[in-house]
């Protein structure tokens, strides 16, 4: 691999945007009531809090991955949880070892803040994604459950 994996700087989001394409491409999909302004504005958000990071690959000036992680509870049974929101890749770079930079570092980044474990979870319909999350060897597996609300 030769990207570089780093967290984004603020100021950097109009840059980090067109990246959620590579998440909405088949077999995934724009997700309802998605709307970029405040897309954008969340981003901003992440990228300057101290629970988030939003994670980004480099190679070549171009960026060519992103991940975001998120503190987001501490559990009675489990502890601090880290959750990735959004790992992707530029379709054209797959297979590289970008996701798994990515991971890895949301996975340092998480343990560096006290977290536990670090979750995510994916569409059925995401079998190459599966594929990828088996390979990098889960301590454990669940279904995920969503209501709108």
């Amino acid at each position: 691999m030769d990207a570089t994996v780093r967290q984004a700087r603020p100021g950097e989001e109009d840059r980090v945007m067109p990246t959620y394409e590579w998440l909405f491409a088949d077999p995934g999909g724009v997700p309802p009531g998605w709307d970029p302004q405040p897309a954008r504005a969340a981003l901003a958000a992440a990228i300057a809090d101290d629970g988030s990071a939003v994670l980004v690959a480099e190679a070549d000036g171009e960026l060519v991955g992103l991940c975001t992680a998120y503190l987001d509870l501490d559990s009675v049974r489990f502890g601090r949880r880290c959750w990735v929101e959004d790992l992707a890749v530029d379709p054209a770079r797959r297979s590289e070892g970008i996701g798994a930079s990515l991971l890895a570092a949301a996975r340092d980044w998480a343990r560096g803040r006290g977290a536990t474990h670090l979750e995510l979870d994916s569409g059925e319909a995401r079998v190459d994604a599966h594929r990828f999350y088996e390979r990098e060897g889960p301590s454990w597996r669940s279904n995920c459950y969503a209501w709108r609300l």
